[in-house]
Parts: C-alpha cells; sequence; structure tokens
C-alpha cells in the first residue's frame, strides 16, 4: 500500500497489469487545452513533473535521458546534420540538445499544442533555453500537414518527438506519415521516431519497422535507454534512413563541443545492441 495515498501521482498500465507512483508535494497548474489535459506537480525527488493525458511526460530529474538520446544517437548517424525538423517536442528538451550541434543551421519544432512549450517555458526553463536561439524556429501547428506540405528533400534528419499513438500523436505512426516524411529528407536522410517500451509494445515497434520499410525506407533500426517515468523504466528509439544506419561518427560523438549527462560514443554503440528477444520478434 502506499502512505498517504493522496499525496501520490500514479499512472497505471490497465494492460500490463502495473502501475508507476511518484509522490508529490504539490499540483502547481492544471487545464484543459484544446487538445490535451495537462497538469504540473512539484515533487520531492523528481523535481518538477509535467502529465498530460493522465501519463508522465517530463521530469527535472531524468528527462536528459530521452532528449540526450533522441537527438545526439540521430545527429551523429546522420554524415552532416544542418536541417533539422522536431515534431511535438513541446517540452522543447529535444530542441536544445539539436542546438548544441554547430553545424546545425536551422532547427525547426512543430507542435500542435502552443500549451505545452509556454507551461514548459514557466516550469521546465533550462529545456527551453535555446528558444531564442537564432537558429530555432517554433510552430504552433499540425507537424503531420507541415510534413504534407513541405518541399521534397528540404531536411536532413526529422525527430517525432511525441507523445503515445493515441489522440493528436496517432496520426504520426503510419505509412502514410512515413512516406511523406520520407519523400521530405534529403539524400542520407535519418526519421527517427520515439517507439514506446521494448518490453511493453514490442508489437507496435515491430509493426513500426515493418512500416516503415513499407514506405519506402531502406534501413530501419531501434536503440535503447533507460526512463523511469515511462512505462517499465525501458524506452527506445526508432530510426529509419534512405541509406545505411550502420556506423556514426565516432570521433566527432568523441570530441563533442558540449557536455552530455548519459550519451557518449560508447552509449552510442551499446544502445543499438539489441536483446535476442527483441531481435527474434523484429526478424519475424
Amino acid at each position: 500500500m502506499i502512505p498517504n495515498e493522496k499525496n501520490w501521482f500514479t499512472e497505471v498500465y490497465p494492460k500490463h497489469g502495473s502501475a508507476l507512483s511518484m509522490e508529490v508535494s504539490a499540483k502547481l497548474h492544471e487545464e484543459q487545452s484544446a487538445f490535451q489535459h495537462l497538469q504540473i506537480f512539484d515533487t520531492p525527488w523528481l523535481g518538477k513533473l509535467m502529465v498530460i493525458d493522465g501519463c508522465t511526460m517530463v521530469s527535472d530529474r531524468d528527462n536528459f535521458l530521452y532528449h540526450e538520446m533522441m537527438t545526439h544517437q540521430t545527429l551523429f548517424t546522420h554524415p552532416d546534420p544542418k536541417r533539422v525538423w522536431i515534431i511535438g517536442g513541446g517540452d522543447c528538451g529535444s530542441l536544445k540538445e539539436v542546438l548544441r550541434h554547430p553545424g546545425v543551421e536551422r532547427a525547426t519544432q512543430i507542435e500542435i499544442d502552443e500549451r505545452v512549450t509556454r507551461l514548459a517555458e514557466q516550469y521546465f526553463p533550462d529545456l527551453c533555453s535555446s528558444n531564442n536561439d537564432p537558429r530555432a524556429e517554433l510552430l504552433f501547428i499540425d507537424g503531420i500537414q507541415w510534413v504534407r506540405d513541405a518541399a521534397d528533400g528540404s531536411v536532413d534528419v526529422i525527430i517525432v518527438d511525441s507523445t503515445d499513438p493515441v489522440g493528436p500523436a496517432e496520426g504520426l505512426f503510419n505509412q502514410a506519415f512515413y512516406a511523406q516524411c520520407l519523400r521530405c529528407l534529403a539524400p542520407d536522410g535519418i526519421l527517427v521516431q520515439q517507439s514506446e517500451s521494448p518490453l511493453f509494445h514490442l508489437d507496435l515497434i515491430g509493426a513500426m519497422h515493418q512500416t516503415m520499410r513499407a514506405a519506402g525506407f531502406t534501413a530501419t533500426r531501434t536503440f535503447f535507454f533507460p526512463q523511469f517515468i515511462y512505462p517499465s523504466g525501458w524506452w527506445s528509439g526508432t530510426m529509419a534512413s534512405k541509406g545505411s544506419l550502420e556506423g556514426f561518427r565516432e570521433q566527432d560523438a568523441r570530441s563533442k563541443p558540449f557536455e552530455t549527462r548519459y550519451y557518449n560514443a560508447d552509449i552510442h554503440k551499446a544502445a543499438l545492441v539489441a536483446p535476442e528477444f527483441f531481435r527474434k520478434a523484429i526478424a519475424s
């Protein structure tokens, strides 16, 4: 039993018969935006915590795991990323990490719900510290429509930093969207999408690989990282490319001109090592 249950936030995973509970010291904000239900809590251990539609999204303590892996793992895989789109990413943490790469000339964040970003600016200011970078562009529009309207070959990396594949994010996990991303990517372009838990959502990840390849991508690959506040505590991102996903700019990763808390060149290689059950499932 949880002591003083009223002082805890619990996210229940009914399909998997489990839950994650976090002690909270205060509810700082709550609103229903035009798209989703948003809450901000203060917690003794995690710091600030953002919850969207009852699902934990970002915390002060562990957000660096997700943001570093979803960006650096991909940008160091690309030979020379200059133009980057972030579909979703309203907390702006991925945008901040992308802009730490000096070779990036333009980073466009396309978030449908402006309220997520405004709350992040208020409660997670560190994540938003690069929002005024002259290379940054923040758009509050439909990311699916943005990709549909974009010119062929107009971007090097697309990062789909979305919520779970329900509600506003549902249309980001299908063949039509992947085909449009493929069209927009320049040669050597890479699409990366958060792909949920390998332990809880293996069927979804397998379907993503199949659907990405059906859309025309020639290579797909999943990488893994810990994430305490997400279901099972183990998360993933899946890359898709027109070319190869073998190798990366290892020397650049080792001599990167910025500090990270989790990502490094050795983590880059280790994150691509798949456990046996995953290899068998994705190969089947």
